[in-house]
C-alpha cells in the first residue's frame, strides 16, 4: 500500500486525539505532561505540523502507551 505523507500525518493526529480523549485528558493536560504547549498538541492533532520522534515518545509516555501504539491505526 502506498500512503502519502499528508494522509499518514493526518491519521496520526486523529489517533493521538482519540487516545487522549479516551484517557479523559485535555490538550492542556497532554501538553503539560509532555513539556510542550497546548498549541503544539492542537497542531499535531490537526496535522498542521510534523512532529519528531522525541515528541512522539513524550506523547506516548503521557498517554501511557508504547510508542509503537501511536502508529497502530487504520488509514482513512
Amino acid at each position: 500500500m502506498n500512503i502519502s505523507e499528508e494522509t499518514f500525518i493526518a491519521n496520526l493526529g486523529i489517533h493521538i486525539r482519540q487516545l487522549r480523549e479516551k484517557k479523559g485528558m485535555s490538550q492542556q493536560d497532554l501538553a503539560d505532561d509532555c513539556g510542550i504547549t497546548q498549541n503544539q498538541v492542537g497542531r499535531i492533532e490537526r496535522a498542521e505540523i510534523k512532529t519528531g520522534i522525541k515528541t512522539l515518545i513524550k506523547i506516548a509516555n503521557a498517554l501511557d502507551v508504547e510508542p509503537k501504539d501511536l502508529l497502530d491505526f487504520s488509514i482513512k
